[in-house]
């Protein structure tokens, strides 16, 4: 009987007590006595104090949490942390310096896109993975790609208006630089 115990007990054990690196906002940071199943949202959150990514349906449903990993955007609270070892990751804490807001930030604040500011950090980092891809994303691009987050205080609009002040200036951003080569 007791062997049996042991033997419950090792394969209680397995995939605690993990270390793994993950590279996040261009850093690399140690997560010590890991679970290999934990979340990269708990991850980001509980271990590496990275709280912009937030936390509501954990079935990657609301979009709150959404994140860059590898260029590609990712609902965090579906991803487990360990899966995303040697791939980097970004953060709304890494998209821009302290202090310095992206431009899609800065439209977000213009546009009155920030309500309660719970999904904003996931509307935000949708919203940079959208320009990046697309330079001038029509309104139906710009719906399609946010119709992964739920805002309960905004109704989109000001949100969408956002997106496209952003895709504008970055055109005529653009075309200026041409001009001037």
């Amino acid at each position: 009987m007791s062997s049996r115990t042991e033997s419950s007990n090792a394969s209680a054990d397995v995939g605690l007590n993990e270390q793994y690196t993950l590279h996040v906002n261009g850093e690399f940071h140690d997560v010590m006595d890991a679970w290999v199943g934990e979340s990269l949202l708990y991850v980001l959150r509980e271990r590496l104090g990275l709280t912009g990514s937030k936390g509501a349906c954990e079935q990657g449903e609301c979009g709150s949490c959404s994140v860059m990993v590898d260029g590609q955007l990712v609902c965090s609270c579906l991803v487990m942390a360990a899966s995303a070892v040697g791939q980097p990751i970004v953060t709304i804490e890494g998209i821009a310096p302290v202090g310095v807001p992206t431009d899609v930030q800065q439209a977000f604040v213009d546009a009155g896109a920030v309500q309660c500011g719970f999904c904003t950090p996931g509307l935000i980092m949708a919203a940079h993975a959208l320009l990046e891809r697309t330079q001038e994303p029509s309104e139906f691009e710009i719906r399609e790609e946010l119709s992964g987050n739920v805002c309960r205080c905004t109704g989109y609009g000001r949100i969408i208006e956002a997106v496209q002040r952003v895709s504008i200036q970055r055109t005529a951003t653009s075309a200026s630089r041409e001009a001037d080569s």
